[in-house]
Formats: C-alpha cells, sequence, structure tokens
C-alpha cells in the first residue's frame, strides 16, 4: 500500500488523455477536416515529448521500467526513447556545468567557435535564420533529425548497443505504423509532414529560450512564465531553472516552487521571460536570439 502514495495520478492522467486521444484520433483520422485533425496531432505528440521528459526523470510510478513502457511509444517516429532518455540525463549531468556547450550538452543549439567558416554562404544564412524563432520552427525539426541520424549513423556501425537500441525502436515504430497506416488509412507522408513535423516544432518553441550561453551556470536557464495552455502542454517545463534546480520534481509541483523562487531571480539577468510566449514570439520571430557559435567561454567555469 505504501507504493500506491508514490504513484502520481495527475501525470498518469496526462499518459491517458495523450494516449487515449491518439487514439481516438487516429482512429477518426479520415472522418475529420484536415485542419482540424493534423493541428491536434501535432499537439498530442508534442504533449507526448513532455510526458516522455517526466518519464525520463522518474515519473509518474516507483517502478522504472513501467515508466519506460508508459513513455517508450514512439509516436513522433523519428527518436528512440532510449537514446532520448541517455542524451537528456546527459544534459542534467554535473549539475549544469556543461548547459549551452556544443561538445558536452547534447541538447545545445550552439555551434562550435569556428562552424560557420566552414559553410558555404546559403547554409550559412540558414542556421542564422535558425537562431530566430522563425527560423527554429520552420527548419529546426529537419536539422534536429538529420543531425541526430547522421551522428547514430556513424555510431551504429561500431556500437552494439546503438544497434540494439535502433531494432528494437524500429519494431515499435513497424508496429506502430501498422495502427496509424494499416487500420487508421493515415498516409504516412502526410502524418510526418502535418502531425510529426509540426509536433517537434512546437518542443521548439519551448527550447528556444530556455538555456542560453553565460560565464555563470546559474545563468544558463531561463523562465518563461506562459498561459494554461503552454503550461500544460509542456508540463510547467517552461519553468525551466526550477526543473533543473530540481530534476525530479514532478511538474504539477512545479510552480508552486516557482513563485518561492520567482523574487530571487535578478530582472537584468535575461533570464525570466514576464510576456509568456506572446514575448518571445514579438522579440525574436524574425530576430536573433544570440550568437550562433558558443561565445567560447568555458562551460565548466
Amino acid at each position: 500500500m505504501n507504493a500506491i502514495r508514490h504513484w502520481e495520478w495527475p501525470t498518469l492522467t496526462v499518459a491517458i488523455a495523450v494516449y487515449g486521444g491518439f487514439a481516438l484520433l487516429t482512429w477518426h483520422w479520415c472522418d475529420l477536416p484536415v485542419w482540424l485533425a493534423a493541428p491536434l496531432g501535432a499537439i498530442l505528440l508534442a504533449w507526448h515529448s513532455s510526458l516522455q521528459h517526466e518519464t525520463i526523470h522518474g515519473h509518474p510510478t516507483p517502478s522504472g521500467r513501467l515508466n519506460t513502457l508508459i513513455g517508450a511509444p514512439p509516436l513522433a517516429l523519428w527518436l528512440p526513447y532510449a537514446l532520448y532518455h541517455e542524451s537528456h540525463l546527459g544534459h542534467h549531468k554535473d549539475q549544469g556545468r556543461d548547459l549551452t556547450d556544443p561538445v558536452l550538452d547534447p541538447e545545445s543549439h550552439y555551434l562550435r567557435q569556428g562552424a560557420l567558416s566552414g559553410v558555404d554562404r546559403v547554409q550559412r544564412g540558414l542556421l542564422r535564420w535558425h537562431n530566430t524563432l522563425g527560423g527554429r520552427v520552420a527548419i529546426g525539426p529537419a536539422l534536429v533529425i538529420g543531425r541526430c541520424w547522421h551522428t547514430e549513423a556513424r555510431r551504429i556501425v561500431s556500437d552494439r548497443h546503438h544497434r540494439r537500441l535502433w531494432f528494437r525502436h524500429g519494431l515499435a515504430v513497424a508496429a506502430l505504423l501498422l495502427w496509424i497506416v494499416g487500420v487508421c488509412r493515415i498516409p504516412l507522408a502526410g502524418y510526418v509532414a502535418l502531425v510529426v513535423y509540426p509536433s517537434i516544432a512546437l518542443g521548439l518553441v519551448r527550447s528556444f529560450a530556455e538555456h542560453r550561453a553565460a560565464p555563470d551556470p546559474q545563468g544558463r536557464t531561463a523562465v518563461v512564465e506562459a498561459g494554461r495552455f503552454w503550461s500544460l502542454l509542456f508540463l510547467n517545463n517552461n519553468l525551466h531553472i526550477v526543473h533543473h534546480r530540481q530534476p525530479t520534481l514532478p511538474w504539477y509541483r512545479i510552480p508552486a516552487v516557482w513563485r518561492t523562487l520567482r523574487g530571487r531571480i535578478d530582472p537584468g539577468a535575461d533570464v525570466l521571460f514576464r510576456g509568456g510566449y506572446t514575448e518571445i514570439f514579438t522579440r525574436y520571430l524574425v530576430r536573433s536570439a544570440g550568437p550562433v557559435e558558443h561565445p567560447g567561454f568555458e562551460a565548466r567555469s
């Protein structure tokens, strides 16, 4: 009976809503107009990514295996859950001393110093556009997927662990596509273009402003005080300072902790966006959020 107290019913409710909603939406896909079905699908997949993030940090049950089962279904197809698990825990290692470092932080969007000098003018322009919110949403998903697959293609050749990881992922994707394409008759190209790609773009809206290069590790994580829709979609991970200070804190307890921390944040530190994602869109839709290349200070300072 004591274990029941550790079952987090708010998160389990989200899991039921995500998977139940996905099953209903895909089953009725052909009965709905695309302009309604596609955005709903993208939102569900972005929400599912937030759920996966919770399971990686030990929620919503006392069992790691059960948490993996809850988070593992590859609704977005492209990323193995086990790989996300490994890379995200790497993002949190050493209490944030590696945050934003393009070599040591697997989730950094910065490039190494001198990277721009090695590409042509078109690529340089695309990478700089990618540093605006508009560019991040438009081409960010393609870059994220491309970089991941390029890295993993080299690892698979020499690393048995990654071969097994991708083999299991392939089996899971095949089973999911049997439902999506075989049963629900959703065209694969349409699912990828209208649901998967926009769902990744939604996730990149959250990650766009949550980290920035700064000499002090405490200044590398930001907070976006979002409204109810975005906060629920991202399971309060937009209050990112709290998450990095207490990575195992469940999503529904984060706002209360943030209220106790808010007054300690230096308003001039540029890590607090009181205007929510409206402020992010207004400030950065067509304007760069910072340098494309990492500024070059020691990330472990």
